[in-house]
């Protein structure tokens, strides 16, 4: 039979406000709320074998379709950085997704096109993802959403690279 330890007397339950700064607060709440809204797109994505980089990727391509981007130029477009892009693109491609193609004036430039069948899964899940952000955010009205990005935008304001290609909602 396993022992279990008692229980100190002296202990104590977590408090769960307590925070060495108001900018520390901020940020855990940041990183809470991501946290419990990510959950939902991932069992979206999950069920469509992608991840939520993945899907970005083929959401970037096809706003540019039937044209092609740089494989760097769709790096610095992502929401979330991809530490391994080649492994990225390796996986989309492998599913008939996307296709790369080297340009023979510099074959160190690889352009990625989406493909009909990345389109028609994009399309496939077109009404499922508005769902799943109506789910995680349906809850607020249309003000309270605008001033959530504008708070957003400042947070990250000082941060951002300056030729970042992240639309500004201020």
């Amino acid at each position: 039979m396993p022992m279990t330890r008692p229980r100190s007397p002296k202990a104590t339950t977590i408090s769960p406000r307590k925070f060495d700064s108001v900018e520390q607060s901020a940020y855990l709440n940041l990183w809470r709320t991501y946290d419990l809204l990510k959950a939902y797109e991932d069992r979206l994505f999950s069920e469509y074998d992608l991840s939520a980089q993945q899907y970005n990727t083929l959401r970037l391509l096809k706003a540019v379709h039937p044209g092609r981007v740089p494989t760097l130029e769709l790096g610095t477009r992502l929401v979330s950085r991809a530490p391994d892009m080649t492994r990225l693109l390796d996986r989309l491609e492998a599913r008939g997704l996307i296709d790369r193609e080297r340009l023979p004036e510099n074959r160190r430039v690889v352009e990625i096109g989406i493909t009909p069948e990345g389109v028609k899964l994009l399309s496939t899940l077109s009404r499922q993802v508005t769902e799943c952000h109506s789910r995680q955010l349906g809850h607020m009205n249309a003000e309270e959403l605008e001033m959530l990005n504008r708070l957003l935008d400042l947070c990250r304001q000082p941060h951002e690279p300056p030729d970042s290609h992240w639309p500004k909602t201020m």
